[in-house]
């Protein structure tokens, strides 16, 4: 019969708690976690790992504590490996092994370890099968179990403490989805504390996928019926006590204590029950790197450092002392730093294990028979995970959950700025070239001025007016003429001459140098003897200015030069008679 429950809260007699609280926190209060549900107080001391009241003893004093910078620089690695996964796992797994040695970022470790382990690629090669698992109604005898064991999975953590909180709904969630996915196998009670640990770092998908790996690439065969894997490992972890530590293994054998008595819990649940807290977490970045080796590794440490002397066998004479020692580890050698250290130290490889697995198998076989169980064969690490299974790139995209979107520009809008990216460099866009107009060109004929002067050369027989002279003599700087040295006739063409340099002018050039006069015509009567020449044609002009008289004189002593546009009679282009523009 389920137990009375109030706001989520099971009733005194059901439930262990530090202070009951009275109707004013059930009225006024906000759950903002589960130990807050399940009874605990806002005065509670909780640690960095989320226990509470000091449940983790071992884990403040045995932790070691990271630099702030070393830690952000450790973090910007981490990432940089996460974004080019594929490339690192097979090309720099040895780097990838030291950074887990290292330990990873806890801001990371969560993802680092979905993509250790496989976890990752098994998700995305099966999206949504979790939520058709999920929705599935599981066996009545697993579902059973798992509800019984849901309160008894590390309940001074704030995540777990409370009945009704997401924590156990998630766990009770991941479990129940594997005896779907694995109804061969069903439920063990050692995968609870292994899920818990998960659910702490990863949601509830994640978990399970990791989960599935672990129980098929890591510890095959150690959560099916009869546990003969943990009894073969036991097998395999004396044997290689031998080599380690042979006072502790000689002991052990004088006193008959399998190994099945004392390492069950400690390989079934990666000594996550077992060590403290901190040094929990950097197992388990060795143990998804590495593989079950580590886990060889740990147990063999713990052996030679409770059993490796004769001082410390004095204190345990007999099998109870031993089993006793044992299940009480002290607390100098679970230390984090020791630990690590002499795990690292303990010269046991991929290939050890194996070759020892073969002869304990052999020997299995002769006194046993078959194993009745055939489990998978184990995958070492991560490297091994990674080669074995085919994945692709897509598998391995980090989905982020955090989307920045920038405002586009304007399409017309064009920076000068822009950056290109071009064989992974960044380099600046070039900048457009600019045109700039010569300022000395020789003006162009305007167009309606040249349409006047082709309909005025249509009525008159005289030269087309649109032949241009190139200078234009002021008669006040022009010399007298000589009947006896008559003045050459002025250069005319239909198109200007090439500009000639000449010297920069003192005053400014007025801002239309062209003018367009009419070509002066030689008279055949040689009385004329100043060769005074009068134009038929009036000048045509481009503003309001009417034209002038026809018998207006151009080149003479007594008459007045015609204005023209933008000119100034003045000493500007004084030269001789046959200078012209």
């Amino acid at each position: 019969m389920m137990a009375r429950q109030e706001n989520g809260r099971r009733s005194s007699e059901d439930t262990m708690s530090v202070r009951t609280l009275g109707s004013q926190f059930d009225e006024e209060s906000s759950f903002g976690s589960d130990s807050e549900i399940n009874g605990f107080t806002s005065s509670r001391q909780i640690d960095k790992y989320g226990f509470i009241g000091g449940a983790q003893k071992f884990s403040t004093e045995s932790a070691q504590e990271v630099p702030l910078e070393v830690l952000r620089h450790r973090e910007a690695k981490w990432l940089d490996m996460l974004n080019h996964w594929d490339r690192w796992i097979s090309k720099r797994f040895k780097k990838v092994r030291l950074r887990c040695q290292k330990g990873i970022p806890p801001s990371l470790r969560g993802r680092a370890w979905l993509y250790l382990s496989g976890g990752k690629v098994k998700r995305e090669q099966n999206s949504g099968k979790f939520e058709e698992l999920d929705n599935m109604d599981g066996d009545p005898k697993w579902v059973d179990v798992i509800e019984r064991d849901l309160h008894r999975q590390f309940p001074f953590h704030e995540m777990f403490v409370s009945r009704e909180g997401h924590g156990q709904k998630d766990l009770f969630r991941v479990l129940k989805a594997y005896t779907v996915y694995r109804p061969d196998e069903g439920y063990c009670q050692a995968q609870a504390p292994i899920a818990a640990v998960l659910l702490m770092h990863m949601p509830a998908e994640d978990a399970f996928w990791v989960l599935v790996q672990i129980c098929e690439k890591y510890l095959p065969g150690y959560y099916s019926a009869g546990l003969e894997a943990i009894q073969l490992d036991g097998e395999i972890l004396n044997a290689l006590l031998k080599r380690v530590s042979p006072p502790a293994y000689r002991h052990l054998e004088k006193h008959k204590i399998e190994p099945i008595l004392y390492m069950t819990e400690w390989f079934m649940c990666a000594f996550s029950r077992t060590l403290p807290w901190s040094s929990v977490l950097r197992v388990w970045d060795m143990f998804l790197c590495d593989g079950v080796k580590i886990i060889f590794r740990v147990g063999l440490v713990l052996l030679k450092s409770m059993l490796g002397s004769r001082e410390k066998l004095k204190a345990c004479p007999g099998q109870y002392e031993t089993m006793e020692l044992l299940r009480a580890l002290e607390p100098q050698y679970m230390q984090e730093g020791f630990l690590v250290h002499q795990v690292l130290e303990l010269p046991i490889t991929s290939r050890d294990v194996e070759r020892e697995h073969r002869v304990q198998l052999k020997r299995w076989r002769k006194i046993h028979g078959e194993l009745s169980y055939k489990s998978p064969p184990r995958m070492h690490g991560a490297h091994a995970i990674m080669s074995a299974e085919p994945h692709t790139r897509q598998d391995l995209r980090q989905k982020p959950t955090i989307i920045v979107q920038y405002p586009l520009l304007p399409s017309d809008t064009k920076s000068e700025f822009n950056r290109v990216k071009k064989s992974s460099t960044i380099r600046k866009a070039p900048i457009p070239t600019v045109d700039i107009p010569n300022p000395y060109a020789m003006p162009a004929v305007p167009l309606n001025i040249q349409a006047q002067e082709t309909a005025s050369s249509n009525q008159s027989n005289h030269p087309p007016p649109s032949l241009q002279q190139s200078h234009l003599t002021t008669p006040e700087n022009t010399p007298s003429s000589d009947p006896q040295h008559p003045q050459p006739s002025p250069n005319l063409s239909r198109t200007p001459p090439p500009p000639q340099p000449f010297p920069k002018p003192t005053r400014n050039l007025p801002s239309n140098p062209a003018v367009t006069v009419q070509p002066l015509s030689l008279p055949k009567d040689s009385s004329n003897t100043n060769n005074s020449a009068h134009p038929t044609d009036p000048p045509p002009t481009t503003d309001s200015t009417p034209p002038p008289p026809d018998d207006t004189p151009v080149n003479g002593s007594s008459g007045a030069a015609p204005s023209a546009p933008g000119l100034r009679n003045s000493s500007e282009s004084v030269g001789s008679e046959d200078t012209y523009l």
